[in-house]
C-alpha cells in the first residue's frame, strides 16, 4: 500500500501558525522519506559523534566505525540485561559512560525482571523525540483544525518521582514531554500539572475530571485506550459527586474528600462554578474532535469499544510507534494502519524470524521484524523486543504497525509481565504447605482485563492474595494498571490432578520433542490455553 502525506500550508490560521514555526523541519522530513538510506547515514555519523570518547566507544572501538557494515561488526545486538551494567554506571552519576552528553534524567519503564528499566535522557535524544512529536501534532491540526480551537486533555505520569543513587531525576517520558512543551501549548492544558502526582489514583482521576468538566476539551490524549474507557466509566460512576462540586466550584465530594485541606485549598483556587452536563458521555460534554491513543497490538481490543463509550464516532488517531526508549514511527493520518519510520531520529534495524538483520531501506511489505534501536542517549543496537509489520510505503520509506512484544510476556495494557516475573511471584507466594505441580497464566479479556493463573497442586489459604501482592511489587507497570483500576485483580483456577502430565502427552503426540518440552508458564494465545484446558478436562478428577 502506498501512503501519502499532506503537510503543506492550508487556510486554517491555527495550522498556518504551526507550519510557519516548523517549515524547515517539514521540508527536511519530506526529503528524508525519498532516501531513507542517506537519511540514516547522516544519523549514524551524528550518533557516533555523540558516542565518541565514551567508555563504551573505547571498549567497542567505535572510532573505527565508518559504514553500516562497520557498525554491525562493532557490537552485537544487546538486551537490556546485557546493557544493564553500563546503565547502572550512568545512574550512579558517572560521566562519559555511553555518550559524552550529560544525562539529564532517567525514564522509568517496566523491565522483564523485578528491576525497572531506567532509560537515559540527553539533549540530543530529547530533540529527536520533540521533532517527531511536532510533526505528529502538525499532521493532526492539518487534518482536524478544530482540535486547535479548544483545550487539550492530556493525561500523563509525573516527570520526576525520585532520584537515582547519582542524583539523576527519575520519572515518566509522558510527563517529561508534557513539561517541555512551549508556554503557548502548556497554557492550553486544562489540568494543573500537580494533579498528575496525586495519590491514590481514584483521587487523581476524580480531580482530572473535575477540572476537565469546566473546560472546552477538543482533544484527548493518553497512550492507552483502556484509560479513556476507564475515565468514561468514572464519569458515570461519580456524576452525582461531580455535579455537587461543579455547582459549588469545589473539590469536596467523592474521592476528592480524601484530599488534604492544604492541597484542596490550593487546587480550588483554580476552579470555577460550572453547569452539569445533560448527558455524561464525552461527545456530549465537550466539542471533542479527536482522541489520540495507541491503536496497535493489544490496544485494538479497547479501541473498538471507544465509540460507544465516548457517545459518538470521534476520530481516533494513533499516537505513534513509541516507547520510553524512543520514537520510531510517525502516524500521519487517522486511517493509517501504522506510522512511517522516523529515520531522522534513531538508527533503526530489523531482525526477522531467521535472525537476519536489515536496515530501513531493506524491508519487505507484509513481513514482520523485531525492532533494534541505536539512540542518541546511549542505547547501542538495543533489542526493544517489539514486533512490527511492514504495511506499506510512504515515498521510499516503510510504514509499519505495532504487532506486540516479542517473547513470552503477558501484555494487555503495556505491563509486559514476563515468565520470570510470574515464576518469581509464585515462588514468593508459596508457604511450606503449598505443593505446586505446575502453573500457567493468561490474559482474560474484558472492559477491564485481568490475569488468570491456573495451578495444579494444593494451595494454602490466601495464596491468590499473596500472588497478586507479590506480582504488583515485582512489576511496576502491572501495579500501576491495578492501582488505577484499568485492570482487575487476578483470579485463580484449580487444575485437576494430572493436568500437566496429560498436557505433555498431548504435545508429544502432536510431534513435540519430549526432551525439549516445557510447561507453559504463560499462554500467549487461545491455542496454547486450549491445550492446557483440554488436558485439565481429560485428566483424572
Amino acid at each position: 500500500m502506498r501512503y501519502t502525506i499532506e503537510l503543506h500550508e492550508q487556510k486554517s490560521p491555527e495550522y498556518r501558525f504551526l507550519y510557519a514555526l516548523k517549515r524547515n523541519l517539514v521540508s527536511q522530513f519530506l526529503s528524508s522519506m525519498d532516501n531513507p538510506r542517506k537519511t540514516q547515514q547522516k544519523r549514524l555519523q551524528r550518533i557516533l559523534s555523540l558516542f565518541k570518547g565514551s567508555a563504551f566507544a573505547k571498549e567497542h572501538d567505535l572510532h573505527n566505525v565508518r559504514s553500516f557494515s562497520d557498525f554491525r561488526r562493532s557490537a552485537p545486538i544487546q538486551t537490556h540485561q546485557e546493557l544493564y551494567p553500563w546503565l547502572q554506571r550512568v545512574a550512579m552519576g558517572e560521566a562519559n559512560v555511553l555518550v559524552k552528553e550529560r544525562t539529564t534524567a532517567l525514564m522509568e519503564t517496566s523491565g522483564t525482571t523485578s528491576v525497572p528499566k531506567h532509560i537515559p535522557v540527553t539533549r540530543s535524544w530529547a530533540k529527536s523525540i520533540a521533532d517527531a512529536q511536532s510533526l505528529w501534532v502538525l499532521s493532526m491540526v492539518h487534518d482536524i483544525p478544530q482540535v486547535a480551537r479548544g483545550q487539550a486533555l492530556t493525561m500523563v505520569s509525573p516527570a520526576v518521582h525520585g532520584h537515582s543513587s547519582g542524583g539523576i531525576p527519575i520519572g515518566s517520558n509522558t510527563g517529561r514531554m508534557h513539561q517541555e512543551q512551549p508556554w503557548w501549548v502548556q497554557n492550553n492544558y486544562p489540568i494543573p500539572y500537580e494533579v498528575f502526582s496525586l495519590k491514590p489514583s481514584i483521587v487523581k482521576q476524580y480531580v482530572i475530571l473535575r477540572f476537565a468538566l469546566q473546560a472546552n476539551i477538543s482533544s484527548w490524549t493518553t497512550a492507552n485506550p483502556s484509560m479513556v474507557l476507564l475515565m468514561t466509566r468514572r464519569l458515570e460512576e461519580w456524576k452525582d459527586d461531580l455535579q455537587l462540586d461543579l455547582r459549588g466550584g469545589t473539590l469536596r465530594h467523592g474521592p476528592a474528600s480524601l484530599l488534604s485541606e492544604e492541597k484542596r485549598a490550593h487546587l480550588e483556587k483554580k476552579l470555577i462554578k460550572a453547569a452539569s452536563p445533560f448527558c455524561w458521555k464525552p461527545a456530549n460534554i465537550w466539542p471533542l474532535a479527536c482522541v489520540n491513543c495507541w491503536k496497535g497490538g493489544p490496544a485494538q481490543f479497547f479501541v473498538e469499544q471507544l465509540p460507544n463509550a465516548l457517545g459518538g464516532d470521534i476520530p481516533i488517531r494513533e499516537v505513534g510507534i513509541t516507547a520510553s526508549e524512543g520514537y520510531f514511527a510517525l502516524p500521519l493520518g487517522q486511517d493509517w494502519g501504522g506510522g512511517v519510520l522516523w529515520t531522522m531520529g534513531h538508527i533503526l534495524e530489523f531482525v526477522d524470524e531467521s535472525e537476519n538483520c536489515y536496515f530501513a531501506w531493506e524491508l519487505e511489505i507484509h513481513k514482520r521484524y523485531r525492532l533494534i534501536i541505536t539512540t542518541e542517549s546511549g542505547l547501542y543496537r538495543y533489542d526493544l523486543n517489539d514486533v512490527v509489520e511492514v504495511v506499506g510505503f510512504c515515498q521510499n520509506t516503510p510504514v509499519i504497525r505495532f504487532v506486540g512484544k516479542y517473547g513470552r510476556f503477558l501484555n494487555a495494557l503495556g505491563e509486559k509481565v514476563s515468565e520470570e516475573q510470574i515464576s518469581m511471584a509464585v515462588q514468593q507466594s508459596k508457604r511450606l504447605e503449598d505443593r505446586i505441580i505446575g502453573f500457567t497464566a493468561r490474559i482474560v479479556w474484558g472492559d477491564r482485563p485481568s490475569f488468570q493463573v491456573a495451578v495444579e497442586g494444593s494451595l494454602s489459604i490466601g495464596f491468590g492474595e499473596r500472588l497478586e501482592e507479590n506480582l504488583r511489587s515485582i512489576n511496576l507497570e502491572y501495579d500501576s494498571k491495578r492501582e488505577s483500576g484499568r485492570m482487575v485483580k487476578l483470579s485463580m483456577l484449580a487444575l485437576r490432578k494430572g493436568t500437566y502430565d496429560r498436557f505433555r502427552r498431548l504435545k508429544t503426540e502432536r510431534g513435540a520433542p519430549d526432551g525439549q518440552l516445557k510447561d507453559p508458564i504463560i499462554a500467549l494465545n487461545d491455542e496454547e490455553w486450549n491445550c492446557i484446558w483440554s488436558a485439565h478436562q481429560d485428566s483424572d478428577s
